[in-house]
């Protein structure tokens, strides 16, 4: 089996002939795959398993496997560092919120305009499907059905990356012989929603051919993956569609939609309602299925890490072992076993430098079901980072790190924090927020948790060993409930609220919804939270329901990579067109103040450092910075604003409409034409509000 990934199969997916790969890639020779491959089941299942491994990201080269995992993307995602990154979750910032002209430009090539995997895929199924049907493919039925069954969901993963990315996208079921005309016509864009009717046709086959996972067990795809995938894919495509309505980003010809000025385009209908309700039925028919196939989500013991116990916690640990299998939610993990296929990074990253945002902190309830700003909440405020967790919502309690915590029960000298060993408080007050002579630091103050090895060992020497969680059953509920809100309004109906229910429930709030959305105060919320789900379209949402069912998402997907697509899917920035917005941390100027190293000790530089002479060495923004403060409070952390020579300090975040797709490089366009000069003469045209000469920002 080894030796079929590391041959035929590692063979098979360098075929594309490179003079074509900027715009189609193309079969291979039938010399180079010998006729007498693809004719076992163990065949079949050593190709796909090869994709998993070997896919192409369609926003360049950060990681190597189709299915998103701890420190590595994939086709259709970044890895989990990077998706939440930058958003209004975590510290970081992302090139689409510069207010600026030079840091999102169209590109000379690259980009994800590009169809490798596709054409790799395209040629297992051409293959293998006739073979099967003829009886040609020796081995285990079921087996055999399960690995065709693979590669629909591998093609249907791809083809969700493009969409995301660049909406419109060619449509190619098979692969394409070496003749320029031929490939040049196969690069018809076909509208967004026609892309993701095939996507779904697709997990539709995989779902008929896939087992659930009896034989391949649940590190490979299987029928819940590929259910719980369509659900996302649907409710990610019916909701674009609807916040998108009348712009040129979905096919609407008297929107301007760029599509229309191309004679291949002249028979293209569309009526968004249309689509919008099929997707929604999509998405609640799928969402369904796995709901009612996992109806227990995994415990919340409600027993917080920390302390020296260690006590066990199923829902911390779902994301924190080595095997999940036991886990009826972990419908796709991926494991490692460092000897064999390696580690991850994960750990190493979220010990250094990552953080949650004072505004993420601030969006998560109290154990009462009430905001923090409700009358009678009982919030116990953020004068010192571990008061936030007081009785809070549980997936903040477990999943974000506070000073004074134990890190691993085998190692009980390390503890999260200044102080001890690793410094000279005799206590852990405070966070490290930046680098120096200790063991964890944060750039917020508040630590990413979720997925924190309790084992030392699983986390050593530069490689990390817990698994990592896919797909897992809570995503469904919180499909089936936004989409319930999305298709009957803010009634919902009787499963959505159950659905609700089980979440809330295991998160350690009050079943009943009801009792947060009757004590939600939106302006409130925009004041403490400042969630950019507040928006869509640059309007304020009015429904105290469809802001709380945004909320739990938000809440129970902590660290899961998924916030960017949301707030794309729900057009929720171009509030920032107006507005500039800054990120923060924690109210690093109050009683915490007195605990961070402000002098030199014992040999040891002072690293917390503002209003220097040189501000390139500040290290915490100006206790008199209103302007960058959180609602003009200084005393908060403004992480955009500790140096006036970085870019991000005048520019804060905004947006451009531009920005919701991302453009086509230059050389496609050119590539695409006979006489390789003639844009104009392509059949491929640029997305919305982006031009098609290289180095150019958006148009607005």
């Amino acid at each position: 089996m080894k030796y079929n990934i590391l041959g035929v199969g590692a063979l098979a997916m360098g075929l594309a002939l490179t003079a074509c790969d900027d715009y189609l890639d193309i079969t291979p020779p039938s010399e180079v795959t010998p006729e007498t491959y693809f004719t076992t089941a163990e065949q079949l299942g050593a190709y796909t398993i090869n994709m998993y491994k070997n896919s192409a990201d369609v926003e360049g080269n950060r990681g190597s496997n189709i299915f998103p995992s701890f420190g590595v993307g994939g086709s259709a995602y970044g890895f989990f560092l990077d998706d939440d990154q930058g958003t209004d979750n975590e510290s970081g910032t992302n090139n689409r919120f510069f207010d600026g002209t030079t840091k999102s430009k169209v590109g000379s090539t690259g980009g994800s305009w590009s169809f490798g995997t596709i054409n790799n895929i395209n040629y297992f199924l051409e293959t293998v499907v006739p073979r099967w049907k003829a009886g040609q493919i020796a081995g285990a039925e079921e087996l055999t059905r399960h690995y065709i069954g693979e590669g629909y969901m591998i093609r249907a993963t791809e083809y969700f990356g493009k969409l995301r990315d660049l909406g419109d996208f060619p449509i190619l079921r098979n692969t394409l012989p070496l003749d320029k005309q031929t490939l040049i016509a196969a690069s018809k864009r076909r509208p967004r929603h026609e892309v993701a009717r095939f996507i779904i046709s697709d997990l539709d086959s995989a779902i008929m051919l896939l087992s659930d996972g009896a034989a391949t067990g649940r590190t490979r795809i299987t029928k819940q993956a590929a259910l719980l995938f369509k659900a996302r894919v649907a409710l990610y495509e019916a909701t674009f569609e609807k916040y998108f309505a009348g712009t040129p980003f979905v096919p609407d010809k008297a929107a301007g939609w760029p599509g229309a000025t191309k004679d291949y385009n002249s028979e293209v209908t569309y009526d968004n309602a249309t689509e919008v309700a099929f997707f929604l039925d999509q998405a609640l028919d799928a969402a369904k299925q796995v709901c009612d196939k996992h109806p227990n989500l995994t415990a919340n013991s409600k027993r917080v890490l920390g302390g020296k116990d260690f006590p066990a916690n199923p829902y911390y640990n779902l994301f924190a072992t080595q095997d999940p299998s036991g886990m009826d939610e972990a419908i796709m993990y991926r494991s490692y076993i460092k000897d064999i296929s390696g580690g991850h990074c994960f750990n190493q990253y979220i010990k250094g430098g990552r953080g949650y945002t004072q505004e993420y902190a601030n969006c998560f309830l109290m154990t009462n079901g009430l905001p923090i700003y409700a009358p009678n909440s009982g919030y116990a405020g953020d004068d010192f980072v571990a008061d936030t967790k007081k009785d809070r919502d549980y997936r903040w309690q477990l999943f974000m790190k506070a000073p004074n915590e134990y890190v691993y029960a085998d190692n009980l000298d390390q503890r999260i924090g200044e102080g001890k060993k690793n410094k000279n408080d005799a206590e852990f007050k405070v966070p490290a927020i930046v680098g120096g002579k200790v063991d964890f630091t944060t750039s917020t103050g508040y630590t990413k948790g979720k997925g924190w090895a309790t084992n030392s060992e699983w986390s050593k020497g530069g490689w990390d060993v817990t698994s990592a969680i896919i797909f897992r059953s809570a995503e469904a509920y919180l499909i089936y409930l936004e989409a319930a809100w999305e298709k009957y309004g803010d009634g919902l109906n009787s499963e959505a609220w159950g659905y609700w229910s089980k979440l809330r429930e295991r998160a350690g709030l009050p079943a009943d919804p009801m009792i947060t959305v009757n004590a939600t105060d939106l302006d409130k919320e925009e004041e403490t939270s400042h969630d950019f789900a507040l928006y869509s379209g640059g309007k304020r949402i009015t429904s105290k329901v469809l802001y709380n069912i945004r909320r739990e998402r938000r809440c129970e997907l902590i660290s899961e990579g998924l916030r960017w697509d949301d707030l794309i899917r729900w057009r929720a920035l171009e509030q920032l067109k107006t507005k500039r917005y800054f990120k923060h941390g924690c109210k690093v100027f109050g009683p915490m103040k007195d605990h961070f190293m402000t002098t030199k000790i014992g040999g040891r530089a002072a690293v917390y450092l503002w209003d220097q002479a040189d501000d390139t060495k500040n290290t915490f923004s100006s206790p008199n910075d209103t302007e960058g403060g959180f609602n003009g409070d200084a005393r908060y952390l403004s992480l955009q604003r500790l140096s006036k020579s970085n870019d991000w300090y005048n520019s804060g975040y905004s947006w451009r409409m531009a920005h919701y797709l991302s453009p086509i490089a230059e050389s496609h366009f050119l590539e695409s034409t006979m006489d390789g000069v003639s844009v104009e003469n392509s059949p491929i045209y640029q997305n919305p509000y982006w031009s098609t000469t290289h180095d150019s920002p958006a148009l607005q």
